[in-house]
């Protein structure tokens, strides 16, 4: 594993607490040299969109230093920001969140000195960016519904969608519901979706959320 994999590992286990989280500690303390942002963001599709658009960009966010680190959940923001932030690893910082908890990066960033009651604006400042309902729907909206199909037949899968839209639940939704909804069915398919419809993306249609946090970092 790389350095900045190991990094990112043990930031992740420190924040977990528990019998092993000194020993997390001091290896990030150790390996943090290497590191020049750190992005917080929601879960591991988060962190998949973003690498593959930076590549798009001709970019390698790891040989740049920039971690991007998968909280597990936005409700873990806190501890996170409390080992990478300023009473922590003192690093510069930026994330990804969906609007639905927002609240949570918002409170946290305030609880930690990095300002309180910021407006999404000031959010973005800071590198925060905020997803309007979440990184699937962006992406949605950017493809549009006919793009994400193709996309789902590119994956094999357009049999398992049919399927899906066919159960009593689905079929009166709107068809980017349906999609959204497909995405997370299955363990790992947030992901892959996250990589293959990035991969697809018109560069000048990128999410505002995605877009931005790129440029920031």
């Amino acid at each position: 594993m790389d350095e900045l994999g190991r990094f990112r590992r043990a930031v992740v286990a420190w924040a977990a607490g528990g019998a092993g989280a000194d020993d997390a500690a001091a290896a990030a303390r150790e390996l943090a040299g290497g590191v020049r942002t750190i992005v917080l963001v929601e879960g591991n599709s988060d962190q998949v969109a973003l690498e593959v658009l930076a590549m798009r960009h001709g970019r390698d966010l790891e040989a740049e230093g920039v971690a991007v680190v998968p909280l597990g959940g936005a409700t873990n923001i806190g501890r996170f920001l409390d080992v990478c932030g300023p009473t922590g690893l003192g690093l510069p910082l930026a994330g990804l969140c969906d609007i639905g908890e927002e609240r949570h990066f918002r409170r946290h960033l305030g609880r930690v000195g990095l300002e309180a009651g910021l407006s999404q604006a000031g959010l973005e400042a800071l590198g925060f960016h905020v997803c309007v309902a979440d990184l699937e729907d962006e992406l949605i909206r950017a493809l549009g519904a006919e793009g994400v199909c193709q996309v789902i037949e590119a994956q094999g899968e357009t049999r398992p969608f049919l399927t899906f839209q066919g159960q009593p639940a689905q079929r009166e939704r709107p068809v980017e519901h349906q999609l959204r909804r497909f995405m997370g069915t299955h363990s790992g398919r947030k992901a892959l979706y996250a990589q293959a419809l990035v991969a697809h993306l018109d560069l000048e249609r990128v999410p505002r959320p995605l877009d931005r946090l790129l440029a920031h970092v």
